[in-house]
């Protein structure tokens, strides 16, 4: 069984999947969390962010030293690095290596990912509320987030797509467990 959720930064992608892939005892594949990764490594190299192949290279490679990988300066950056269609090749294979009875998470995990997998979840949510929820985890006014949100939307767009056999779900009004439950109740109708 693959469960895929995807959607825009703060719909609540890896809140919920981390707890579905706990209670079902799956693997949690965090997609996004794989780029950011890659962007912190390449950095760290000093590797041109405009070389897809040479970012190619380091899908795998493990960081040196620790770092923050939610950071501003990553987060600056992972735009400019999954961009590159030879970075998103590779990695979409080493995603695919990884969904084995797993709930993988990211913008394009139901598209392009595993597109046959068995349940597709698109969380959403309005900017404003993706933006308090984000500035809620950084402890900094909502303000300060909404246009960085809504910017990383417009550089996105080509991935924040559902697709067509995605089930829909806007969380702006949802409580996180309302949610996790409308999901668990997807897989179970799946393997019925």
């Amino acid at each position: 069984m693959v469960v895929t959720i995807d959607g825009p930064a703060g719909a609540g992608k890896s809140t919920v999947a981390r707890a579905v892939a706990a209670r079902l005892g799956y693997r949690h594949v965090d997609t996004g969390l794989m780029y950011r990764e890659l962007t912190a490594v390449a950095l760290e190299r000093g590797t041109d962010l405009d070389d897809g192949a040479a970012l190619a290279a380091l899908v795998g490679v493990s960081l040196a030293t620790p770092v923050d990988l939610r950071s501003e300066l990553i987060s600056a950056n992972v735009s400019a690095v999954s961009r590159h269609e030879p970075v998103r090749v590779r990695m979409r294979e080493r995603q695919r290596e990884l969904a084995r009875n797993a709930v993988l998470e990211g913008r394009d995990t139901g598209t392009r990912v595993c597109p046959g997998a068995e349940v597709k979840v698109y969380l959403t949510a309005s900017v404003a509320e993706r933006a308090r929820r984000r500035a809620s985890e950084l402890g900094i006014p909502a303000t300060d987030v909404e246009l960085a949100i809504a910017e990383r939307d417009r550089r996105d767009a080509v991935q924040l797509a559902p697709a067509p056999d995605a089930h829909t779900l806007d969380t702006t009004r949802l409580g996180v467990e309302a949610v996790i439950d409308h999901v668990l109740r997807l897989v179970r109708e799946a393997e019925a």
